[in-house]
C-alpha cells in the first residue's frame, strides 16, 4: 500500500501527459522495460519449476554447511541480501554477499556458494564458481542457459539451474532470486514453501495490473510516486531490515533506469546521521526561502528539494521472541515522518502487505520497481538502454 502527500514538487521537465498516454508509453519504452517488469509474478513461477528440475536435493547429502557465499554484482548480488533478509535472524548459518571475483579466503569444504549471473558471464560468479571448485566448496550456479557459467558448474559437477535470458538483469530479479531461495530451502537454512511461491507470485501479478500503463495517474501508485520524485533528491529508507532490501533495490533502479541520484539505507542508521540530510540545503534549510502561504500543488519547481520514500514493514517474524525490534522501528518510523513534515519535505510511504516475508518483500518492491520506470519515461528517457552502462562494461574490459 501507497500514500504520498498531495501536490507535486519541482518536476523538473516531466512530462505528465505523457504518462497518461499508452501508446506513447509504448513509444518511449522501445526495449519493454515495462512489459518486463509486469513478469516478475512470473518470473518466480518458472523459476521455481527450474529449480525443481536440478535436483537441489543433492545439496543436502553432506549436512549444514558452515556458511553460505552468494557470489554476484548488480542484480544478482542482491539475491543474497533477499536471502539473507528473508531466512531472518535465527538462520543457523551466517549468509554472505561477496559482489568482487573469486571467494573469501575461509572458503573450503565446508562451505556452499552459489554464484548468480544474469548472463553467464559475469567475471564475480565465474570467478567464483571456479575457485569454489578447486577448494572442494559445495556449488550451485544459476543463470543464463549455455553460457560460461553452466560449463563451470558441470566441470564441478555441480547443480546448475538456468534463468532465461529474456530481459536485462535489473528486470530479473525473481527470476534470479528464487532458485537462490530454494536452493537455501534444500540446505535447511531458509522455510519458503509453495504456497508462499505462488502468494508472491499473486502478489507481484496484482501489482503489475494496478500499475499497467492504461492506468491513469490518479489511480496508477506507481506514476503517482515517480510524479512526485521528478525533480527532487530521493532519499528512500526501509524501516526494517526486509525493508531496507527493498529500499537498497529501489535505489538501484532509481539509478539505472530513470538516472537519478538517490540516497539509500536503513532507517535505524539513517537516525544517528543521515536524518540530518532533512535541515541541510536541499531540505529545511531552503525553507526559509519559500512562501508558507503558497499552495504547493503549484510550486513552481524552482531548486531541487529532496523526496522521502519510507518503506514501512509492519510484519511480525513468527520466530522472534519478543515484538520490542519491532516497536523500535515503527516509533522511527514514525519520528521521520514527523521530522519531515516539519521541515516542509514531502514524504510517501509504502507500506508491506502480506504474510509471508517473501510476500512483503515483493509488495515493497513492485510499486517502486515501475515507478522508476515510469520516472525515466517522464522524463524522455528510454528505461532500457543506458549507454553509460555500455560504455562502462567496454572500457573496464579493454
Amino acid at each position: 500500500m501507497i500514500d504520498g502527500t498531495a501536490g507535486v514538487s519541482g518536476r523538473r521537465d516531466a512530462d505528465e501527459a505523457l504518462l497518461d498516454n499508452p501508446d506513447a508509453l509504448a513509444e518511449h519504452d522501445p526495449g519493454g522495460m515495462l512489459r518486463h517488469t509486469a513478469s516478475a509474478g512470473a518470473q518466480v513461477r518458472e523459476s521455481a519449476a527450474l529449480a525443481a528440475e536440478a535436483n537441489l536435493a543433492v545439496l543436502a547429502d553432506d549436512g549444514r554447511p558452515r556458511a553460505v557465499v552468494i557470489a554476484g554484482i548488480g542484480t544478482a548480488g542482491r539475491t543474497g541480501d533477499v536471502l539473507a533478509t528473508v531466512a531472518g535472524p535465527r538462520c543457523p548459518v551466517p549468509i554472505i554477499g561477496h559482489r568482487s571475483a573469486g571467494v573469501p579466503g575461509w572458503v573450503g569444504a565446508a562451505d556452499v556458494v552459489i554464484a548468480v549471473s544474469a548472463s553467464g558471464r559475469s567475471p564475480e560468479a565465474l570467478g567464483a564458481a571456479e575457485a569454489a571448485h578447486r577448494r572442494g566448496a559445495r556449488l550451485v550456479a544459476v543463470g543464463a542457459p549455455d553460457s560460461q557459467l553452466q560449463s563451470v558448474a558441470e566441470r564441478a559437477r555441480a547443480p546448475f539451474i538456468p534463468v532465461p535470458r529474456r530481459a536485462p538483469a535489473r528486470a530479473s530479479l525473481w527470476a534470479l532470486t528464487v532458485p537462490v531461495l530454494l536452493a537455501a530451502r534444500s540446505l535447511g537454512l531458509v522455510k519458503v514453501n509453495e504456497a508462499d511461491l505462488a502468494e508472491t507470485a499473486a502478489r507481484l501479478d496484482a501489482d503489475a495490473d494496478r500499475c499497467r500503463s492504461a492506468a491513469e495517474s490518479f489511480v496508477n501508485p506507481a506514476k503517482s510516486l515517480a510524479l512526485g520524485l521528478a525533480g527532487s533528491i530521493p532519499i528512500v529508507w526501509g524501516s526494517s531490515p526486509l525493508a531496507t532490501v527493498a529500499a537498497r533495490r529501489f535505489g538501484d533502479t532509481l539509478s539505472a533506469n530513470a538516472r537519478y541520484p538517490v540516497v539509500t539505507g536503513a532507517l535505524g542508521e539513517a537516525g544517528r546521521g543521515r536524518v540530518g540530510l532533512l535541515d541541510g540545503v536541499f531540505g529545511g534549510l531552503a525553507e526559509g526561502e519559500r512562501d508558507i502561504f503558497a499552495d504547493p500543488a503549484e510550486d513552481d519547481g524552482e531548486g531541487t528539494r529532496l523526496r522521502l520514500v519510507l518503506l514501512r514493514d509492519g510484519g511480525l517474524n513468527a520466530e522472534d521472541d519478543t515484538d520490542e525490534p519491532l516497536a523500535v522501528e515503527e516509533r522511527r518510523a514514525d519520528a521521520v515522518q514527523t521530522l519531515a513534515e516539519r521541515r516542509g519535505v514531502r514524504c510517501d510511504v509504502v507500506t508491506a502487505e502480506g504474510g509471508s516475508a517473501l510476500e512483503r518483500l515483493a509488495s515493497l518492491i513492485a510499486v517502486p520497481d515501475f515507478a522508476s520506470i515510469y520516472l525515466a519515461l517522464a522524463h524522455g528517457l528510454d528505461p532500457m538502454a543506458v549507454p553509460a552502462i555500455t560504455e562502462m562494461k567496454e572500457l573496464s574490459n579493454q
